[in-house]
C-alpha cells in the first residue's frame, strides 16, 4: 500500500517504521523539521515496567481512575498489555533509559500511579531521546520524508481517504495515498498559555472534521499543574514531585491536601486546580520547594530543569520557585477503534490527535508517549486488513443556539481567541462563560474569511476557529464536572452517580 503519515513524533514515526517494515511504500509529512513537535520536549517517562508487586492489571486500574471512570477499557487493556513490548522495541531502536548500578531499568513514579513503574532517559529528557533514536532510524529507512508541509485537507473520494493537500512553501500540493494516518498531536495553541511548540494548532483534527470524521470528548482539556511562572512556557516534570517536592503557598503551607488526600500526587486535573484557586486567592504564584532534594540529586535526576531553572535566575535547590498551570494535553480528538480506525475508511489517527478512549476523561502520567508508540504500531499493523467500519460516537447533548453577544466582540486575533479560551474555556467553568465564549467564537468564525492566500497563518487561525467553536460547545453540553472538565455551576464529581451507575441511568431512559 501506499500510506502516507502526517507528524513525526513518537504516534507517526512508530506508525511509518512498522508500516515501512511490512513492505508498505511509506511517505511521512512534517509540519517543522523531522522530530519537531511534542515529543521531543516530553520530560516524563514511559509507564509500563512493573516491579515487584505491580501488573499490568494495576496500571489499567490506575488509567481508569485517573480517566474519573469514562476511559474505555478495552483501549486500556491494549495500552497496558503492549507496554513491555514497546518498551523493548524503543530499546532496541536505541533509546538508551536510565538504568540502576546493577544494569536494571530504573522505574521512577509520578502522580496517580500506585507504583514505581515509569521508564526515563536522561533524567528528564526521555522524549528528546526517543525523538532523536526514531528520527535516525526514519532517515535510515527506505520511507520518503517531506518536511516543513502544513496539512490543509484529507482527501475524501468515493467515501473513503485517498490522500492529503499540502502547503509547501506557499504552494498548494496533493499527495494521493491509499491510506492515510494522521499523527498530527494537539491543540495547545486554543490557549493563552501553553507547553506545547508554536506548531501545535489542531491542523489534524480540524482537516479531519472538515472531511467529515467523528470527533469526541474535547471538553477535556488537561493543564498541567506546574510551569515555571517567569519567562517562556517551561514544564516542570511531575517526576519532581514524584521524588519528594511539595506545593506550598505564600505562608509555606502544603495546600494540595485540602483538596485531595493524595497532596500534590492527586491527578493532574485536581492539583492543577488546586495551584489555579489558591493563586487567585493569594494573588502570587504557588511555589514548587524540591529544596528537599540536594543540588546534586536535581543535577542529576533533571539535568535540563536544573539548568533552564538556573538560566532564569533560581538555584531550585535552596528556594521554591514558581509554578502555574498550562493547557498541556487533549484527551478528545478524532474518534478511533483500538486499531487507529476512524470513521472514514481509509484515514488512521494515532496520539494526541485521536480518542482512543484510553484517557477518559484526564489522562495518567506517562501514558501519553506509551499510547503513541502502542497505537502507532497497532494502527500500521491493520494497514491492508479489511476495513472494519466503527460507529461514530453518540452525539452529545443539543446545546441551544447561543444567544446573541450583548455587544459586538471584540476584532479576532489569535490572541483574543487564546485569552478568551483560558479565560472561559479553562480550568474552572460555567455554563455562563461556555456560552460567551461559544458564541464570540461562532461571530468570528461568521466574520473571518476563508484562507485565501497560501500563508500558514491564515490556515491555523481556521483550524483553531473550528476547534475553539467544537470544543466550547462540546463543554457547553457536559452538564456535569468529571475530570479536566470542571463546571463550577455543576455539582461536585463526587455528589454525581459513578460513571457505571450514570451508564445505567440513560441506557434505562
Amino acid at each position: 500500500m501506499n500510506v502516507v503519515v502526517v507528524g513525526s513524533g513518537i504516534a507517526g514515526l512508530t506508525a511509518a517504521l512498522h508500516a515501512e517494515e511490512a513492505g508498505h511504500s511509506v511517505t511521512v509529512v512534517t509540519k517543522g523539521a523531522l522530530g519537531d513537535g511534542c515529543t521531543a520536549l516530553a520530560q516524563g517517562g514511559v509507564a509500563g515496567i512493573y516491579g515487584p508487586g505491580d501488573s499490568a492489571e494495576q496500571h489499567a486500574d490506575d488509567t481508569m481512575d485517573a480517566g474519573a471512570g469514562l476511559a474505555d477499557p478495552a483501549a486500556v487493556r491494549a495500552l497496558v498489555a503492549d507496554a513491555a513490548e514497546r518498551i523493548a522495541e524503543l530499546i532496541s531502536r536505541g533509546v538508551a533509559f536510565d538504568r540502576t548500578a546493577d544494569g536494571e531499568l530504573q522505574l521512577g513514579r509520578e502522580a496517580a500511579h500506585g507504583h514505581a513503574r515509569i521508564v526515563h532517559a536522561g533524567g528528564d529528557a526521555t522524549g528528546a531521546a526517543i525523538s532523536a533514536a526514531l528520527v535516525a532510524a526514519a532517515r535510515r529507512a527506505s520511507m520518503s520524508i517531506v518536511e516543513h508541509a502544513l496539512l490543509t485537507e484529507v482527501i475524501v473520494a468515493d467515501h473513503a481517504a485517498r490522500g492529503v493537500v499540502l502547503l509547501i512553501g506557499g504552494e498548494t500540493v496533493e499527495l494521493l495515498a491509499d491510506a492515510v494516518i494522521l499523527a498530527t498531536g494537539g491543540a495547545g495553541h486554543l490557549y493563552a498559555h501553553t507547553t506545547h511548540p508554536r506548531g501545535a494548532t489542531g491542523d489534524g483534527i480540524a482537516a479531519a472534521l472538515r472531511a467529515g470524521a467523528a470527533v469526541a470528548d474535547l471538553e477535556f482539556v488537561q493543564f498541567h499543574p506546574t510551569i515555571l511562572a517567569s519567562g517562556p512556557a517551561f514544564l516542570i516534570s511531575e517526576a519532581v514531585r514524584g521524588e519528594g517536592a511539595t506545593l506550598i503557598d505564600d505562608r509555606g503551607r502544603r495546600f494540595t491536601f485540602d483538596s485531595h488526600p493524595d497532596g500534590e500526587l492527586a491527578p493532574r486535573d485536581v492539583v492543577s486546580r488546586a495551584i489555579a484557586r489558591h493563586a487567585a486567592i493569594q494573588a502570587t504564584p504557588v511555589r514548587l520547594d524540591a529544596t528537599m532534594l540536594d543540588a546534586e540529586k536535581l543535577a542529576a535526576r533533571f539535568p535540563t530543569i536544573d539548568r533552564v531553572t538556573r538560566e532564569r535566575g533560581y538555584d531550585w535547590s535552596r528556594e521554591p520557585i514558581p509554578v502555574t498551570p498550562a493547557a498541556h494535553y487533549l484527551m478528545g480528538g478524532i474518534v478511533t477503534d483500538l486499531d487507529g480506525r476512524t470513521t472514514i475508511p481509509g484515514l488512521y489517527a494515532v496520539g494526541e490527535v485521536a480518542r482512543t478512549g484510553v484517557h477518559g476523561a484526564n489522562r495518567l502520567a506517562s501514558n501519553s508517549l506509551l499510547e503513541g508508540a502502542v497505537f502507532g504500531a497497532r494502527a500500521a499493523a491493520a494497514l491492508g486488513t479489511p476495513w472494519r467500519p466503527i460507529s461514530p460516537e453518540p452525539s452529545p447533548a443539543a446545546v441551544h443556539e447561543p444567544a446573541p453577544l450583548s455587544s459586538a466582540p471584540p476584532a479576532f486575533t489569535r490572541t483574543a481567541l487564546q485569552q478568551l479560551m483560558w479565560e472561559d474555556v479553562g480550568l474552572l467553568r460555567s455554563g455562563a462563560q461556555l456560552a460567551r465564549a461559544w458564541a464570540t467564537v461562532r461571530a468570528w468564525a461568521a466574520a473571518v474569511p476563508a484562507p485565501a492566500t497560501a500563508t500558514a497563518t491564515e490556515h491555523e487561525d481556521a483550524n483553531l476557529l473550528l476547534l475553539a467553536e467544537a470544543t466550547a460547545a462540546a463543554a457547553l453540553a457536559r452538564t456535569d464536572s468529571v475530570g479536566a472538565h470542571h463546571r463550577v455551576d455543576a455539582p461536585t464529581p463526587e455528589a454525581l452517580p459513578s460513571s457505571r451507575d450514570r451508564s445505567s441511568i440513560l441506557e434505562a431512559v
